[in-house]
């Protein structure tokens, strides 16, 4: 593998374009966020961020050994991943890092088409995953719509657009999760968050719930700069040369 040298980090052309998508993006979340009846649109993928966050706990779950009865999200936009067993220590954190991650992850892959249809099976699965899980209709409904909008992008002018698709959903999870922790542990919209309960099982809170929710805010901040800054190197090479194979 040859070293990467400094003039790898400089984005090609289409990778610039890709960086101006993600601020139009991002300013386009913050406007409709704020406004009261722009931010209706925003809805569907509110509850579709949530449901990665609750899906990231049932995952830690299982990966623990537990078992995962529901997974519930509200029209509120409110959340909750019912289990059995498992390790607090490890399920409480994997909300808002596992989200994260799913955006970086969808980030990374929203810098090349190829790997967007990968992507989008890999949210396919998920969102088939929440779905075996779900108990109320909300997740249902939205888990079915964002599935067979994937697979409509994925078939309509042979995937062309579905970069975008896989970019926006990417950057308003990313964005969702670092909003999610402040709006939680910071401003306290909510009685008791995962960081207010992680803070009181871990090390008998030694620490409290806004400094662990400072550390997965920078979790979170650091996966997306590498998911982008991950994208431009791997991707380079194929968008200098397109017959390059991902």
């Amino acid at each position: 593998m040859a070293p990467i040298e400094k003039g790898d980090f400089k984005p090609t052309d289409h990778q610039t374009t890709t960086l101006i998508i993600i601020g139009v993006y991002i300013l386009v979340i913050l406007i409709f966020w704020n406004v009261k009846y722009l931010s209706t649109i925003l809805w569907p993928f509110k509850i579709f961020t949530v449901g990665l966050h609750e899906l990231s706990h049932a995952l830690a779950g299982i990966l623990t050994g537990a078992k995962i009865e529901s997974i519930k999200v509200d029209a509120d936009e409110g959340g909750c991943c019912t289990m059995r067993g498992g390790k607090q220590w490890v399920t409480l954190p994997a909300g808002y890092i596992g989200s994260s991650l799913f955006g970086a992850l969808m980030i990374f892959c929203g810098f090349n088409e190829q790997a967007s249809k990968y992507c989008s099976i890999v949210i396919g699965i998920c969102m088939l995953l929440l779905l075996w899980y779900a108990k109320n209709w909300i997740v249902r409904i939205i888990t079915v719509v964002f599935v067979g909008l994937g697979a409509f992008m994925w078939w309509f002018e042979d995937g062309k657009y579905l970069v975008y698709f896989v970019l926006f959903l990417g950057t308003m999870s990313c964005f969702y999760s670092l909003w999610d922790i402040i709006d939680d542990v910071v401003l306290h919209k909510i009685n008791e968050s995962d960081a207010s309960k992680f803070a009181k099982i871990f090390c008998h809170g030694c620490m409290p719930a806004q400094v662990w929710g400072f550390f997965w805010f920078l979790y979170s901040l650091v996966f997306l700069i590498l998911g982008i800054v991950a994208a431009i190197l791997v991707f380079r090479d194929r968008d200098n040369n397109p017959d390059t194979m991902f």
